[in-house]
C-alpha cells in the first residue's frame, strides 16, 4: 500500500478514486442537486458578472443546477468540464441545443471542454472534491483555469457525513465504512496554499430520512463508494447484507423521525478569489506569462518581499 503524501488524503486510496471517476454513473443524485441549489442561493451575495464560467463535472454536480447557474448568468459563456467519456456524451446531449434552437445560434457559446488557463471568472465545482484522492492538485488546477479577480464557488462533504454508518460499523468491529471527509478549516487553508485569496467556508448538516435500509443503501450507491484503503478487501455475501440491513434498521431509527432511519450530511461550502499576482523581489525572478499579464492589465506590480 502506497504510503500517503500530504497532498493524498490518508483515508483514501488513489486507486479506489480513480475507479469511481470512471464509473460513477452518468445522473445527478437527488443530494447533489438539492446542494447546488441551496449554492446557486449565495451567488446573490456575489457583485461580479462573469463573461464565462465553467461547471466543473456537471453532471455528478447537477444538471439541475446547472440551469440554475446558467439562468443567473444568462449572457456568459459556459465551459463544460466532464472527465469521463460516458458522462460527456450525457451531458452534451443533456446540455446542447437543438439544431433548430433559437438559443443555438443566439445565445452565449457553451463549450464542451475544460476553460483554458485563465480562460474563466467563475468556476463552479458542486460536490466533488471529497471523492478527490489529489484534492490540493485539484484546486491549483481551478486555480489556474481562472482569471484573476475570478472566484472559485464549490461545495463537498464534511466530517460529521454519515457518521450514523461509521459508528455502526465500528460497533460491529468491522472495518471503516467510508474515507474520513476533510474539516472545512483544513479545506481553507489548502485554498490560500493552492493561491487563493479571502477563502469564506460555512457548514450545515442535512439529516436524510429513510423507510427502509435498503432504500438506503440505495441513495448511498448513487452518491459514491468507500474509498479507504482498509475497506473491505473482498466481496461480501448475501447473509453479510441481511446482517447490515438488520443492524440499519435497528441503530438508526429514531422516534423523532416517526421511526424512519435517519442519516447525517455535513455540507462544507466554499467560496475564494483568485487575487492578483504578487510578484517577489529578487536579485533574478521568474514570471510567468500568465501573471506578468496580470500584473500589467492592473496597472502596477505588487512586489513583495524575498
Amino acid at each position: 500500500m502506497p504510503t500517503p503524501s500530504d497532498a493524498t488524503p490518508p483515508t483514501i486510496a488513489p486507486s479506489a478514486a480513480a475507479r469511481w471517476n470512471v464509473a460513477a454513473p452518468a445522473s445527478s443524485p437527488w443530494l447533489h442537486e438539492e446542494v447546488a441549489r441551496r449554492m446557486e442561493e449565495r451567488l446573490q451575495w456575489i457583485k461580479l458578472q462573469p463573461q464565462a464560467w465553467c461547471h466543473w463535472d456537471a453532471v455528478r454536480g447537477g444538471l439541475q443546477g446547472h440551469e440554475l447557474v446558467r439562468r443567473h448568468y444568462p449572457k456568459a459563456q459556459v465551459y463544460v468540464h466532464e472527465a469521463a467519456p460516458t458522462r460527456a456524451a450525457a451531458v452534451m446531449q443533456a446540455l446542447r441545443p437543438g439544431a433548430w434552437s433559437p438559443s443555438r445560434w443566439l445565445g452565449p457559446a457553451t463549450h464542451f471542454q475544460a476553460p483554458p488557463e485563465a480562460g474563466v471568472q467563475m468556476l463552479w465545482a458542486n460536490m466533488a472534491l471529497h471523492m478527490s484522492a489529489q484534492p490540493q492538485q485539484l484546486l491549483a488546477q481551478w486555480q489556474r483555469a481562472l482569471a484573476t479577480d475570478g472566484f472559485l464557488m464549490f461545495s463537498c462533504l464534511g466530517p460529521d457525513t454519515v457518521r450514523e454508518l461509521r459508528e455502526l460499523y465500528h460497533s460491529l468491529g468491522w472495518p471503516a465504512s467510508g474515507q474520513e471527509f476533510t474539516d472545512m478549516h483544513d479545506w481553507g487553508d489548502m485554498l490560500v496554499q493552492a493561491g487563493f485569496a479571502e477563502p469564506v467556508m460555512d457548514m450545515e448538516r442535512i439529516v436524510l430520512t429513510y423507510d427502509s435500509p435498503t432504500r438506503l443503501l440505495q441513495d448511498l450507491r448513487s452518491l459514491g463508494r468507500n474509498l479507504h484503503p482498509a475497506r473491505f478487501p473482498g466481496l461480501r455475501g448475501r447473509g453479510w447484507k441481511q446482517q447490515l440491513e438488520s443492524a440499519l434498521a435497528q441503530s438508526l431509527a429514531r422516534a423523532e423521525h416517526g421511526g424512519r432511519l435517519g442519516l447525517t450530511f455535513e455540507v462544507i461550502y466554499g467560496h475564494a478569489l483568485k487575487a492578483a499576482p504578487r510578484l517577489p523581489v529578487r536579485d533574478q525572478t521568474s514570471v510567468s506569462l500568465q501573471d506578468m499579464r496580470a500584473a500589467l492589465a492592473r496597472g502596477k506590480f505588487l512586489p513583495r518581499s524575498a
